[in-house]
């Protein structure tokens, strides 16, 4: 079975806009177990319920940035192995190396291509 059948991803990300291109990006790859969050305490709490292979996050986000949660990702038993893709519009030094110190597998800067989001997310989980 071809792993875009297998794995299950969530998206995060405060703009409903931004959600739904990568929603739709990931369904024209043909993956199909894709799950949405607004913020990060909300992808948190729908993880716990529906565990995911892989978190797709917004950097810039209210309340909780892109960091944060993939720091309480990496700090709990059950999500400290789930693979983590940053997005961001500002794709600076300092943001990329706290993200790979608290473990982030890629990043991806702002603005994409749906083929950038492909080969971002197979250098973390393998080829879709």
């Amino acid at each position: 079975m071809p792993l875009r059948d297998q794995i299950r991803i969530i998206v995060v990300d405060d703009m409903s806009t931004s959600r739904g291109l990568i929603t739709q990006a990931l369904d024209g790859f043909g993956v199909r177990q894709v799950e949405t969050a607004p913020d990060g305490p909300s992808a948190l709490a729908k993880i716990a319920r529906w565990p995911v292979h892989l978190v797709i996050s917004d950097m810039n986000m209210p309340g909780m940035n892109g960091l944060q949660l993939l720091h309480a990702l990496r700090s709990g038993a059950a999500t400290r192995g789930v693979g983590f893709l940053l997005i961001t519009g500002r794709a600076d030094r300092q943001i990329v190396d706290t993200g790979k110190r608290l473990g982030m597998n890629n990043f991806l800067a702002k603005p994409f291509q749906p083929a950038d989001l492909r080969g971002a997310i197979e250098a973390v989980v393998g080829r879709l």
